[in-house]
């Protein structure tokens, strides 16, 4: 139990760390927050980021039971089409991605109230969550909500590491990783996510 235990939450850590890298408006609420406050931003970010999950993982799981048996191998072929679609647009946009630190300073709301915010209006966290996570939840929901647990440990724990890194980094005044740095880290998490995804649509496809 303890190695399917930390396998899930290696596994949930990989993927959260996937889209944490990824740009989008929860980066850039932490970015901002961090120019306008100290490093404690990113944790705050993070936070109401995870408050935003807490609240959809729970319909996920309210639901399961539904799709646990017959429904199984849908949903994970759905969820494996979608990691591989996300894992390809990943890629693509790793050969051209660049942060900007420069910040905005219009941003009037709290760094957690912006973790909740940019989370629930950003169209890519409900998609992902309803394909990609949904498929996984329900892998690890078999073995347990101990597992599904895990996973959900190791995803946040890779939101909470990326956004802290990202706050402290700019506190100090430097970005923690250089462009090419960061784009072959982003190309690297789409190549993850297309080899993952292939494997779920291969377990799919068993199972039909």
């Amino acid at each position: 139990m303890l190695s399917e235990f930390l396998n899930m939450m290696v596994l949930g850590f990989l993927i959260g760390l996937t889209g944490a890298l990824a740009p989008g408006p929860t980066l850039i609420a932490t970015i901002n927050a961090s120019l306008r406050q100290d490093w404690k931003a990113g944790p705050l970010v993070t936070l109401g980021h995870i408050v935003a999950e807490v609240v959809i993982v729970g319909l996920i799981v309210g639901g399961l039971t539904l799709f646990i048996g017959d429904y199984a191998w849908l949903i994970a072929g759905i969820g494996g089409f979608a990691l591989v679609i996300f894992g390809i647009l990943t890629i693509l946009e790793s050969r051209q991605v660049r942060i900007d630190i420069t910040g905005d300073n219009q941003q009037t709301t709290t760094p957690f109230l912006a973790g909740v915010i940019t989370s629930i209006s950003n169209p890519y966290f409900w998609i992902w969550w309803f394909t990609v996570g949904s498929a996984l939840l329900i892998g690890a929901y078999q073995g347990g909500i101990v597992i599904v647990l895990a996973f959900i440990l190791g995803h946040w724990m890779a939101d909470l590491g990326w956004f802290t890194l990202v706050s402290v980094s700019i506190h100090k005044g430097r970005f923690v990783l250089g462009e090419q740095q960061y784009r072959l880290l982003l190309a690297a998490c789409g190549v993850f996510l297309v080899l993952f995804g292939g494997y779920y649509l291969f377990t799919a496809g068993k199972n039909f």
